[in-house]
């Protein structure tokens, strides 16, 4: 049996995304057994993290910087704006380097059943960036769920009147598949086949 303090520490590595009970005990051993080395650098790595993390006005994603190291990347593409769902999927494309682009991140989706309006996601700031012109392609990647859709389809109704080009991934990922999850073979093939909205 471990002390509280341990189990403690178990508990909280449990609550991450794909670690489970067990995974964490392993997790929590493995930093035991290396308690000099391993223990006081992800202290230190969690605690400049949690410190420096900040919002990016411009586009959502959450990094060390403002704007993020994407927002101001002069090799970036400024004429192509891709919007996601969540910093999770911007990463996720991010990390196909398929997209050269901007990105903009709603912070969710439109829900109905879970009471998510388009006046909670951050489609106003969507609208004044496209409105305020210089951009040439819009994508929507959204996920490929049933909320993932409406949003798109929302969105797509929204920017109807600019003079861009409005395109979508393909259809080609799985139904009810989320970004963050697939591989970036996928990804590529989506991001290469995308199409028109409309």
């Amino acid at each position: 049996m471990a002390s509280q303090e341990i189990e403690a520490l178990a508990q909280a590595l449990a609550r991450l995304p794909g670690l489970g009970p067990r995974s964490a005990r392993r997790a929590v051993l493995w930093l035991i057994k290396r308690r000099d080395t391993a223990f006081a650098g992800l202290v230190e790595a969690l605690g400049t993290v949690r410190a420096a993390l900040v919002e990016c006005p411009r586009c959502g994603n959450i990094d060390t910087t403002s704007p993020c190291g994407i927002c101001a990347d002069p090799r970036r593409d400024a004429r192509a704006l891709c919007v996601v769902e969540d910093v999770a999927d911007l990463w996720a494309l991010d990390r196909a380097r398929l997209f050269t682009g901007r990105y903009h991140v709603l912070g969710g989706r439109l829900s109905a059943l879970d009471g998510v309006r388009p006046e909670d996601l951050s489609i106003a700031l969507l609208i004044e960036r496209v409105a305020a012109g210089g951009i040439d392609e819009v994508v929507l990647a959204m996920n490929a769920t049933l909320e993932g859709q409406t949003t798109a389809h929302y969105l797509a109704e929204r920017l109807e009147g600019f003079p861009i080009r409005l395109t979508q991934l393909a259809h080609g990922l799985p139904v009810g598949g989320e970004l963050d999850y697939l591989d970036e073979g996928t990804l590529a093939q989506a991001l290469r086949a995308r199409r028109p909205v409309g």
